[in-house]
């Protein structure tokens, strides 16, 4: 990473892969900077109908899409935790996890998050039955009763979605009436296994371990009722709440809306010279794909103004980036075995890759456990097409010996095969993909860095401390626990970060009584649920190695 850049991007959903588009082809040095995933909130959404110009497509292709598009005009990526903005004088400051960038100019893209409703027991029973990611985890409520909490967009397009699983699907409006567009209201009134009740919020949730119960009242009439399921049965209600923006790095410094929205002008600036916002953390009316790329091009063009004035004013010749050519996915070859769909890495995936393993420093040993299994055969194949892109990689297949774990498994091992703590169960595809990547490049050198005061809290765990994370390859909050938890293992040895797909580990749901992920349990025993940074995770972690 470069310490200097003309601008600076936080946030990597569409908002700023806009502006980094934009900022990137116009011959500006780019860093768009994502604590979590780039594409953001959108990546959950399954369909995307209503962006302009492509008829049909989900959010995370679209934004994949976004940030090659950014990449080939030249713009870098870093996945880092911002810590803390300087934006006084000419030249800004941003301090992360991983260093500090100077820069001229700021894009301020940092989205927002889900609400909580506020009902009793909403954060007890979190991952027990109340859930905010349809996507991530509908399937745990096949054949059952669902409810969802909202009258805005999301609630209304995820209530759709729901009904994939659920027996029924009821959905609660604090409101007189829907606060979106009538095309996806007609949608909801017109499927046979929704119902709408207005007026109507939950008051308080209850059950014996997993959600059973829920005390709901009509806040125009007063008139309160209970929904309670049967005897060792349970129910889903997936919160769709609004949002809270993310304005916490800045609150201090910025000018903001009294409910918390970052303040623009029709160029999107904001109170500070070099600083602009864009996208849902700003005060808008539409909060949308279509308005979030808009935000980020205006956003950035009117950044390239300022930054071509300061460069005229300094007498400062500035170095343009140089442009790349955006990777293509490998068509493939006649006579191959598999075609480029039936595999588990595309072409376009292994060129990504390339740079990374071209990257590692020492030789480490996969040593993957196989039984007869359908998911082993399916790790076999996904093994067999990670075998050739790296030296560096060595993969140890073993059948008919568990050495201790549940089958199939991967095991990250030193050269000699000393186990370095980090597992995987199942095929690490979808949102964990990366994630596995990551351990790789962790494992092998030189790894992503850490700052000090974090290195030496991993290394200061002392009590043998045994992590089981509960995830699904749908989910894009479970990469950010996986890879923290697999960071620490990788770092102590006294750490040990197993993942399970749990569409294949049925049993593990039902012994924790997982209802959402990801979910992390510690030493058999302390379930937790919700996605942790490295620094979340020692505080729990550091609170466990105290003996009680």
């Amino acid at each position: 990473m470069k310490n200097f850049y003309d601008a600076v991007i936080v946030g990597g959903g569409p908002a700023g892969l806009s502006a980094a588009i934009y900022l990137a082809r116009a011959q500006y040095s780019v860093l768009v900077i994502e604590k979590e995933k780039i594409g953001g909130q959108i990546t959950i959404t399954s369909e995307v109908v209503n962006y302009p110009g492509v008829y049909s497509t989900d959010g995370k292709r679209l934004t994949e899409e976004m940030r090659r598009q950014a990449q080939s005009f030249g713009a870098d990526f870093l996945l880092a935790d911002v810590r803390a903005l300087h934006l006084d004088g000419y030249k800004k400051l941003v301090d992360t996890d991983k260093g500090t960038v100077e820069c001229f100019g700021i894009v301020l893209a940092t989205g927002a998050s889900p609400r909580r409703a506020g009902f009793a027991g909403e954060e007890e029973f979190r991952g027990r039955g109340v859930a905010y990611c349809a996507t991530c985890d509908g399937e745990f409520f096949s054949g059952k009763d669902v409810f969802v909490v909202g009258g805005g967009f999301a609630a209304a397009e995820e209530a759709v979605f729901l009904t994939r699983y659920a027996k029924k699907v009821t959905i609660l409006v604090r409101e007189e009436n829907f606060t979106c567009a009538g095309s996806i209201v007609d949608q909801v009134m017109s499927t046979p296994d929704i119902q709408v009740y207005f007026n109507t919020q939950i008051r308080k949730v209850g059950g014996n371990g997993l959600l059973q119960y829920a005390e709901i009242y009509n806040n125009k009439t007063g008139e309160t009722w209970r929904y309670e399921t049967p005897e060792k049965s349970n129910f889903g209600i997936f919160v769709f709440a609004g949002y809270a923006p993310a304005t916490e790095l800045f609150k201090d410094q910025l000018e903001l809306s009294k409910e918390g929205y970052l303040m623009t002008d029709r160029n999107q600036k904001t109170s500070a010279a070099g600083v602009y916002g864009a996208g849902d953390v700003c005060v808008k009316q539409l909060r949308q794909v279509v308005t979030a790329v808009s935000d980020g091009a205006v956003a950035a063009t009117s950044l390239e103004k300022d930054l071509f004035a300061m460069y005229q004013k300094l007498n400062i010749k500035r170095e343009k980036p140089e442009r790349r050519v955006a990777p293509k996915a490998v068509q493939a070859q006649p006579g191959k075995e598999k075609n480029e769909d039936d595999r588990f890495i595309t072409g376009e995936m292994r060129e990504t890759l390339a740079p990374v393993f071209g990257r590692l420093e020492k030789n480490i040993v996969v040593r993957v456990y196989l039984d007869d299994s359908r998911l082993s055969r399916e790790v076999e194949g996904f093994v067999s097409e990670m075998e050739p892109l790296s030296d560096k990689v060595r993969y140890e297949k073993i059948k008919d010996r568990d050495g201790g774990y549940r089958m199939p498994a991967m095991a990250i091992c030193d050269d000699a095969g000393h186990d370095l703590g980090a597992v995987f169960h199942g095929v690490p595809g979808g949102h964990e993909f990366n994630s596995f990547i990551i351990a790789l490049y962790n494992a092998a050198g030189p790894g992503q860095p850490v700052d000090t005061g974090l290195e030496k809290r991993i290394h200061s765990l002392s009590e043998a401390l045994d992590l089981k994370l509960a995830v699904s390859l749908s989910c894009t909050m479970c990469p950010e626990l996986v890879m923290a938890a697999q960071k620490i293992a990788l770092e102590n040895p006294k750490i040990r970060a197993e993942v399970f797909d749990l569409a294949h580990y049925e049993d593990l749901k039902e012994q924790y009584q997982i209802m959402s992920v990801p979910c992390m349990v510690v030493n058999d025993r302390d379930v937790y649920f919700g996605k942790k940074n490295i620094s979340q995770l020692l505080d729990i972690l550091e609170k466990k190695g105290i003996k009680e």
